[in-house]
């Protein structure tokens, strides 16, 4: 075991050769170092389709991730996109140089690593563009308000390349989905020009409205043609994890409806 600071730890992980991440004795992080490919937890397993189904494979693209964990996500771009420029965003000064000795990054990745506020940082990026945006920072009553709402979502929206997709991790904390429920609809407030909002989920995080992680996409990367759409629910829940919920645009926005009776 070892012990990076007062708050994170890296330990083996009990169920096969990886390794996890612990932020104040949360497990916050899955590491697969023979495989990067192997994403253990349901929420970036779901982001990760949405990526693979939205160019075409090893195509490199340009990423920008706020929040960084142990760096899951931009590993497996770099395992299934080689050449992908990426871009984090993280909080924390002592987090990713820690994490990264560590556990070493695949070779040939080409990572950026951003020190600050994530908004704050979104904002320095104004002259930039990103295929792909993933927010993974979000922890129910817990997220500082400024990380939350319609304005922090049109700036990262404004981030995106015309075929680009923004990924944001909800992590809902209370039963009732209350916090989903106002994220999805800032986000859907935002996206009408980009058709909406698609939500991805385990099937009883919606169904009995219980706390967990759903992931909200937006983007014009992402079909607006009513059989596309259904095409890419289709592979988007034939590829899990399973129990999958895959929500159209106009499936998010009738869930919002019966969030909201």
């Amino acid at each position: 075991m070892t012990t990076f600071s007062k708050h994170a730890k890296i330990v083996p992980s009990e169920f096969d050769d990886g390794w996890i991440l612990e932020l104040d004795g949360d497990i916050q992080s899955h590491v697969d170092l023979a495989d990067p490919r192997v994403i253990r937890f349901e929420y970036l397993h779901r982001i990760a389709n949405v990526i693979d189904t939205s160019w075409p494979a090893n195509r490199a693209i340009k990423v920008l991730h706020l929040g960084a964990g142990a760096l899951t996500l931009p590993r497996y771009v770099q395992a299934t996109r080689p050449g992908s420029h990426q871009t984090v965003v993280e909080l924390d000064p002592q987090l990713i140089p820690l994490v990264v000795a560590e556990l070493p990054l695949p070779e040939g990745t080409q990572l950026e690593v951003v020190t600050g506020d994530a908004r704050a940082q979104v904002q320095a990026m104004k002259t930039q563009s990103f295929d792909a945006i993933v927010v993974d920072i979000f922890t129910g009553g817990d997220t500082a308000e400024h990380l939350t709402g319609e304005g922090f979502y049109r700036e990262l929206l404004s981030l995106l390349t015309h075929h680009g997709v923004l990924l944001v991790n909800i992590g809902e904390d209370e039963a009732g989905l209350r916090f989903f429920t106002t994220q999805a609809q800032a986000m859907d407030s935002v996206t009408h020009q980009l058709h909406g909002v698609w939500t991805l989920a385990d099937a009883s995080t919606l169904v009995h409205r219980t706390s967990g992680n759903a992931v909200l996409a937006a983007g014009g990367g992402l079909p607006s043609d009513p059989d596309a759409q259904e095409g890419l629910r289709s592979r988007l829940s034939a590829a899990g994890p399973h129990p999958a919920t895959v929500l159209t645009p106009s499936d998010t926005a009738s869930l919002l409806e019966n969030l909201n009776s």
